[in-house]
């Protein structure tokens, strides 16, 4: 999986850069066919502000951040994708769980007795 962090009018501290991939690793262990992250931190106003582009093999997630501290963004940034992940791989689980309509057996019917 490719992590790619890129900033926007600046640059990021190398410890900022390692803090975002560390996270951004994580959620590998939450959803295993993820593709490529990309982040882009834009540095330009006093709310900083963190946007991850997650593509997985048929979907992409995109959440965004502003805060005053970029750690902050990115841990609530975090939190978003997690849940957007969660239901996404709920859904297609159960979507798995169900079985087909021609597969569901038709209820027995009563028969007319004599």
């Amino acid at each position: 999986m490719e992590i790619k962090i890129s900033a926007r009018h600046g640059q990021l501290a190398e410890e900022t850069q390692d803090f975002i991939r560390k996270k951004a690793e994580k959620l590998l262990r939450l959803f295993e066919r993820l593709t490529s992250i990309e982040v882009t931190v834009d540095l330009k106003a006093e709310d900083k502000q963190v946007e991850f582009l997650v593509s997985a093999e048929h979907k992409e997630f995109v959440a965004s951040e502003r805060n005053s501290d970029i750690l902050a963004a990115v841990d609530l940034v975090m939190a978003k994708l997690e849940g957007q992940l969660r239901r996404y791989k709920e859904r297609v689980q159960d979507h798995r769980r169900r079985p087909a309509m021609g597969d569901v057996p038709e209820p027995p019917s009563e028969g007319t007795r004599s």
